[in-house]
């Protein structure tokens, strides 16, 4: 089973996040770029949950 590699940032939806860019990610796959998972300290705000780098799809 793949990962839902989401181009959008959940927070700020303006940063485009191809396959191959620096995101962040939670275990339910909340997706949001750098910036803002920094703004948050790095916890989704939907589950708590720690945001992490997103694996890169080669």
């Amino acid at each position: 089973m793949a990962l839902d590699m989401r181009d959008r940032c959940e927070r700020c939806e303006t940063a485009a996040l191809p396959f191959d860019a620096s995101a962040r990610i939670c275990s339910y796959e909340c997706t949001f770029c750098v910036p803002c998972s920094e703004a948050m300290e790095s916890v989704c705000p939907n589950c708590g949950g720690e945001l992490v780098p997103r694996p890169r799809r080669g």
